[in-house]
């Protein structure tokens, strides 16, 4: 992806917006009635689902902080995983005037009165990370290849049983090996992407008898954990030990799609004797998002592996589609085929994810300092 740094973007943007006298912007700023408009009197309004995860707390500063950067003023609001709260909350950043609103949603289904509010007050809107669904609304949408995330997660699960080697080739490994399946919350329309990459990639192995899912929980309906929430998560491992591995067979691999699920499993298996490490028969236990307690965790040979979705590339996009529309111009995709969201196809902007191993923890997170080492070996940001 060509890269321009965000300084220099936003001069480009502010002459842009000279030029176009501020056509494609909505709001109380007056954009769009023949006036210029400086990127200072535009306001991005940028709406995060929870503070509750490390990952949403940088997303949201790294998002605000790029605007700003760019000139802009931003409200940000955090919902604290409440639907109706980020309904109002959007609702307020309308009224007050935005002129572009940023995106994540608690529930991709439940947006449609405000986006409909943003329609009719000519605001664009940039779904981030998380595609909103069953509206004709949303503009724009930001998020990496959450299919291919699924695939790597599954990928790892298959690298940690020795299926695979990590360079993709066959490993020695030949099973069978008992394994159980987590998805996220069914309202996050990603949750279906990841599941489903993982699925097409543990088919064959699956149907070949080389990994069994004892409990026959193989459906998203099954796996899912609302809200992604870590407790839920611990409880369900819990529940399918007791239920499904009673009778002295252990689980050798756990497919997990986000770190905070991860160490909720991790827990139940320790507290039923599991591990502690990989080495003293802990599961392969994969993740996502890599949140410092768990890249401790994969350091310390406890969790296997997980998910890198820089999002500090994320949110540099996000921005950069933001200032197109507000220079009233489209932003670039790169995708404008897999994100149908049941009323229409949203362009998109996709990035690429990385699986993070222990052998790889220097090069992808602190060689590029997105961790550092001491924030590795404590587990503390």
């Amino acid at each position: 992806m060509r890269r321009i740094t965000i300084a220099a973007m936003g001069a480009v943007v502010a002459l842009g917006l000279a030029a176009c006298s501020g056509s494609g912007a909505g709001g109380g700023s007056g954009a769009g009635d023949g006036e210029s408009v400086d990127p200072a009197d535009l306001t991005v309004g940028v709406a995060m689902p929870t503070q509750t995860s490390e990952r949403w707390i940088a997303d949201g500063d790294a998002v605000k902080a790029g605007l700003e950067e760019a000139g802009y003023k931003v409200d940000l609001q955090f919902a604290g995983d409440d639907i109706p709260t980020q309904q109002q909350q959007i609702d307020q950043m309308i009224t007050k005037g935005a002129d572009l609103l940023i995106l994540a949603s608690i529930d991709g289904t439940a947006l449609a009165t405000q986006l409909q509010a943003a329609a009719d007050a000519n605001i664009p809107v940039i779904a981030y990370d998380r595609l909103i669904r069953d509206s004709e609304n949303v503009d724009f949408y930001v998020t990496f290849d959450n299919y291919k995330v699924g695939v790597q997660q599954a990928t790892s699960l298959l690298v940690g049983l020795g299926l695979l080697n990590a360079d993709g080739s066959a490993g020695d490994a030949t099973g069978p090996f008992n394994i159980e399946l987590f998805a996220g919350s069914l309202d996050d329309n990603n949750a279906h992407f990841f599941f489903q990459g993982a699925m097409d990639t543990l088919k064959e192995y699956i149907d070949a008898g080389t990994l069994v899912v004892k409990s026959g929980q193989t459906d998203i309906e099954q796996a899912a954990t609302l809200r992604w929430l870590q407790e839920t998560a611990q409880k369900r491992m819990e529940d399918l030990l007791t239920s499904t591995y009673s009778d002295g067979s252990k689980v050798q691999g756990v497919l997990s799609p986000y770190d905070g699920l991860s160490r909720g499993i991790l827990t139940a298996l320790q507290n039923a004797g599991y591990g502690p490490a990989i080495a003293d028969g802990m599961p392969i236990v994969t993740g996502q998002d890599a949140e410092i307690a768990s890249v401790k965790l994969i350091n310390d040979d406890v969790q296997f592996s997980t998910i890198f979705k820089d999002t500090r590339k994320l949110a540099d996009q996000a921005v950069l589609s933001a200032q197109s529309f507000l220079a009233g111009e489209e932003p670039e995709a790169n995708d404008t085929e897999s994100y149908d969201n049941g009323v229409k196809v949203v362009p998109s902007f996709l990035l690429d994810s990385d699986i993070v191993y222990k052998d790889n923890i220097q090069s992808l997170l602190i060689d590029s300092g997105y961790w550092t080492e001491d924030q590795v070996a404590s587990g503390q940001a």
